[in-house]
């Protein structure tokens, strides 16, 4: 890789990571494309296929692919230094907003105005959830065992929504993957010399914050255990971390209603940068009832947690990549990790559209806005305003 480190302007690679943030709509996928053409293409910070190279990163490691992925630009071009400073440029300003209506149920409830406006942007989340799954589905099936390893995602977590079992079928799908290759020399040595102690701060977090959940009875700690292990158990994107936040955080604890959890998410789909951010949401949401500071310290927990696993883990693999990527058997065990993922994806859809109810106006507003995110002419952000309009006029 081209090391462009001490040439760069640390002002000016921060400014050209906040235009990124404010033109990256609609997940991973699409964040690609604003990488492309503000860091490649237009400041040439690193090339198209050292660009490649980062995303096939970031997609083997758990946790906000595209934000690990801008992370370790930043990582490459200034160290980790600027890699932190570009984790907050990219995700802050988002989490700020999510935090923020985080309150917005008790504004509309203070002020007399009624909560069925928002009646819309459930449906309309799950057509987001559905056009992902779909987008995600052809992508990852690229044969026979991967169309089986999709259905056993969805056919498991259907049927099961412990929060366990999301991890367990993601692993299992990598661990068949490696098996049906029947390719030799899997795990060929490579001599690393990796930075130990990330790996160390990152362990430290996991087992203490789970520790803690059961010497301590407090909802702030509860949820940092939570969103924390969503971060380093999930691949992918915010649209996979959708069905393990909803089994924890709406079925097994109650802490919002279904109607509130996908207002949450469909908000986000209208707001540039990571889809993680919704954390900042559901964790102001679930902490909601003792006073605006633990509200906001919800929600501080729920971005906190679900991004320093990802950061941990870039600073950990980040200086050894050279060397990890020629081990044969991470990259193959990441086409069965996706396949499942992407069943895990097309059940909490379904699921999702079960809870939501299904009426014709939801039905009608599920299909109105998957035809628009499939025909790409109408941008996320005025569909998101639209059917809010729509929810207040009707």
């Amino acid at each position: 890789m081209t090391d462009v480190r001490n040439k760069v302007s640390r002002k000016n690679f921060l400014k050209d990571i906040f235009i990124c943030s404010l033109g990256a709509y609609g997940g991973p996928e699409a964040h690609y494309g604003v990488f492309t053409d503000q860091l490649v293409i237009k400041k040439k910070y690193l090339t198209e296929e050292e660009l490649v190279e980062l995303i096939a990163l970031c997609s083997i490691l758990p946790g906000p692919t595209s934000t690990q992925t801008i992370v370790s630009i930043g990582y490459k071009t200034g160290g980790p230094l600027l890699a932190f400073l570009t984790m907050l440029v990219w995700a802050l300003p988002v989490l700020v907003v999510m935090t923020l209506l985080s309150f917005l149920y008790q504004i509309l409830e203070r002020n007399n105005i009624s909560q069925s406006g928002l009646r819309f942007i459930g449906p309309m989340a799950v057509g987001f959830i559905i056009v992902a799954a779909y987008r995600i589905g052809k992508k990852v099936v690229t044969d026979k065992l991967t169309i089986l390893l999709l259905i056993f995602g969805a056919g498991v977590t259907y049927f099961i929504r412990d929060p366990w079992i999301f991890p367990t079928v993601l692993i299992t799908g990598g661990i068949v993957s490696i098996i049906a290759s029947k390719e030799t020399n899997l795990w060929n040595r490579v001599q690393l010399s990796p930075p130990w102690r990330y790996l160390i701060i990152f362990a430290i977090f996991a087992l203490g914050s789970i520790i803690l959940t059961f010497t301590w009875d407090n909802r702030i700690v509860h949820l940092f255990e939570s969103f924390y292990r969503y971060g380093y158990l999930v691949f992918g994107g915010g649209q996979v971390v959708v069905p393990v936040m909803h089994t924890e955080l709406v079925q097994l604890n109650s802490y919002m209603t279904n109607g509130e959890f996908l207002t949450g998410y469909g908000l986000v789909q209208g707001l540039p940068g990571p889809m993680f951010s919704f954390s900042a949401y559901a964790g102001g949401m679930a902490a909601r009832g003792s006073g605006i500071f633990t509200q906001v310290m919800g929600s501080i927990a729920g971005g906190v947690g679900i991004f320093l696993p990802g950061l941990l883990l870039i600073y950990f693999i980040f200086p050894i990549w050279e060397k990890l990527k020629q081990v044969k058997g991470i990259k193959i065990s990441l086409k069965g990790i996706n396949a499942v993922a992407g069943g895990l994806i097309s059940v909490s859809a379904i699921i999702l559209m079960q809870k939501s109810g299904v009426t014709l106006e939801n039905i009608l507003i599920t299909l109105g806005t998957m035809v628009l995110l499939l025909t790409r002419k109408v941008p996320a952000p005025i569909i998101v305003v639209f059917v809010l309009i729509l929810g207040f006029i009707l």
